[in-house]
């Protein structure tokens, strides 16, 4: 099942990458992007799930922090509540975000508290790079999981110590940034190539009818806003990224150990090869026996050691063999005839590459 899964995200990207694909979705403009922000706060209102007061002391600072700005004295008193937690707060503050507006958290417990379900994050500001502060976020929590337990176990599903709370942030400063006054915009592949980044100069020229925009290296392309005749910079973009190109990609093999999955580029070649696979199967097995004297014998008990080992070799699959200049589809044919696991398949390629048979960019997750 697994190798037919690969097989059809292999034919899936083949299809997409014969696919022209709008400039948007390829690169990243310049000065248009996010800033990252973070915060410490307080979760409460959580049943009986929050941290341990003696392993996380500084949810307790907090705690007390928070009540002596309400006015509610607590200096030298003990607490020990089990319904809050100590959190930090992540967020991303989206290009051109306005005072006002609102944005998605996300809230990870720091302490030892087994899960944040039903809690309520209290006013926590968001601070950037800078140190400023660009949002505050309140709001109940959506936790991702949930944990139950008892005397005897404990059971758990998802990850119940971190959750987000959609729109659970304001804005309360906005990023300055006077993107009508650019005379140039910089337009950065997410992918770095060089036909790719020429394929879009050819398009956006061709789309003006005139040289509007220039390659500068595999990441970057210039956009002359002038040049385009348009009003702003905000029309030439609304324009632009909207052309459609046919991106261009590396040969490249893709697996992932852990659950077994490849996924290789339609442009994966191999030199002829021949490919055989065997198991090698090594059992030892350990059945000690207890010797002791007979009844009102003199002697002591002991353990006799008994080992049996066996070696098992499977008598193999034979040799396939894999003509030069094979494509994805003969490629993927011939490995398929080995009628080997996925998991097999894997060490399979890594063997071809390190052969030099291989001629694509090998990665391993």
């Amino acid at each position: 099942m697994r190798i037919f899964l690969a097989l059809a995200l292999m034919l899936c990207i083949s299809t997409a990458n014969a696919a022209e694909v709008r400039i948007k979705d390829l690169v990243d403009f310049d000065g248009v992007r996010g800033n990252d922000l973070v915060g410490y706060g307080l979760v409460v209102g959580l049943n009986g799930t929050g941290d341990g007061i003696r392993n996380a002391p500084f949810t307790e600072e907090i705690m007390s922090n928070i009540l002596e700005r309400l006015g509610v004295n607590v200096t030298g008193e003990q607490f020990r509540p089990k319904n809050v937690a100590a959190v930090l707060v992540t967020a991303e503050l989206p290009p051109f975000a306005r005072a006002g507006g609102r944005i998605d958290i996300t809230v990870s417990a720091i302490g030892d508290a087994k899960s944040l379900l039903g809690g309520t994050l209290i006013m926590t500001p968001l601070n950037a790079a800078d140190g400023l502060i660009y949002a505050v976020g309140q709001g109940t929590i959506i936790a991702g999981g949930i944990s139950a337990e008892g005397n005897g176990g404990s059971v758990t599903q998802g990850v119940p110590t971190a959750g987000v709370i959609p729109s659970g942030a304001r804005v309360e400063r906005e990023v300055p940034f006077d993107f009508s006054h650019l005379s140039e915009i910089r337009l950065a592949l997410r992918t770095p190539d060089f036909t790719t980044a020429a394929r879009i100069e050819a398009a956006v020229n061709a789309t003006f009818g005139d040289s509007v925009s220039r390659m500068i290296d595999p990441g970057t392309v210039v956009l002359d806003i002038a040049r385009t005749g348009l009003r702003s910079p905000a029309h030439a973009l609304s324009f632009v990224e909207a052309i459609r190109v046919e991106p261009e990609t590396k040969a490249r093999v893709v697996v992932d150990q852990r659950s077994g999955t490849i996924v290789m580029g339609e442009d994966v070649r191999l030199s002829r090869v021949a490919v055989s696979q065997g198991n090698l199967t090594v059992r030892i097995q350990e059945t000690p026996i207890v010797v002791q004297p007979n009844p009102f014998a003199e002697g002591e008990t002991i353990v006799v050691p008994r080992t049996s080992a066996e070696i098992d070799e499977e008598p193999g699959i034979g040799l396939a063999v894999v003509d030069s200049g094979a494509s994805l589809s003969e490629l993927v044919s011939g490995l398929n005839a080995l009628g080997v696991a996925p998991r097999d398949m894997i060490d399979i390629l890594k063997s071809i590459k390190a052969a030099g048979a291989l001629h694509a960019e090998f990665v391993v997750r």
